[in-house]
């Protein structure tokens, strides 16, 4: 192993989880290496690098071929700025040159069956979204792959979830299109440097033949412990894992306008049985 996946180890998991004895690629140091952005430079991105993460996520795998997603790019500040409002009113959507919103898209489909006039009545099943949900998380994941391997880093945004009416309103979403995830791209501001967020130990999340969590407790222990060390560090409360996500579970109040998707994917023409 090289001395950098030993860091880039510890700084994910914490000093006590044991690196394995692997000799790692540099595809997978760069993934660990991943940290959320919110700080930006003003500075555009370097030419073609969009193009090149949207080939980079369309080379992703996708269910059936189906690629039952699209993606919409906005660059325009008013429009960031409107959006950022919808959306927790978080600066870095401002800030940050680009704003990708992901979408789950039938529509595409719908009009292609048209078109053929061929049926698409499975467009109307509950799987088939989870289809579009999953190949736009995995296209996604491929694309800020791209990105961070340009120099460029990125927060993904559930927010813009929060008002999915007016996000599809302002961008002109025909029916049978949804909002999924927003992403904010560019280059990191060095003067607010991200820090790699410590994870769940891996033996807590990968289990081998059957689900077993006879270990579970004690390790979120431990990673309660690591994730207040590093809020710590941060300059941030020093609260627990448990502490920063049970309370999103509490009460649908914390989803701020999530709670209302499902007559929001109606109105845009989703069936979901």
């Amino acid at each position: 192993m090289t001395d950098r996946f030993s860091a880039l180890w510890e700084e994910r998991y914490g000093p006590d989880v044991s690196v394995p004895s692997v000799t790692p690629d540099a595809i997978t140091e760069s993934l660990m290496a991943h940290r959320t952005v919110r700080a930006y430079l003003d500075t555009p991105l370097p030419e073609g690098a969009l193009e090149a993460a949207i080939a980079a996520a369309q080379s992703a795998s996708s269910s059936c071929n189906m690629q039952i997603w699209s993606v919409v790019a906005i660059e325009d500040q008013a429009r960031k700025d409107r959006l950022a409002a919808l959306a927790g009113n978080q600066a870095h959507i401002r800030q940050a040159p680009l704003l990708l919103v992901w979408l789950i898209d039938f529509g595409r489909l719908k009009r292609l069956g048209e078109a053929e006039g061929k049926p698409t009545e499975n467009l109307e099943y509950l799987d088939t979204f989870m289809v579009g949900a999953v190949d736009a998380g995995i296209a996604a994941q491929n694309a800020v792959a791209s990105f961070e391997a340009a120099g460029l880093g990125i927060v993904y945004l559930g927010a813009m979830r929060n008002n999915s009416e007016a996000v599809a309103k302002e961008l002109n979403l025909p029916p049978l299109t949804a909002v999924a995830f927003g992403l904010s791209v560019g280059f990191p501001d060095p003067n607010k440097p991200a820090h790699i967020k410590p994870r769940l130990a891996p033996s807590v999340v990968l289990h081998r033949e059957q689900y077993d969590a006879s270990g579970e407790q004690e390790g979120i222990a431990h990673y309660n412990e690591v994730y207040a060390a590093f809020q710590k560090a941060e300059g941030l409360p020093e609260k627990r894992w448990a502490d920063a996500t049970l309370p999103r579970l509490a009460s649908p109040k914390v989803l701020h306008g999530r709670d209302q998707l499902r007559d929001v994917l109606e109105k845009q023409g989703f069936r979901l049985r």
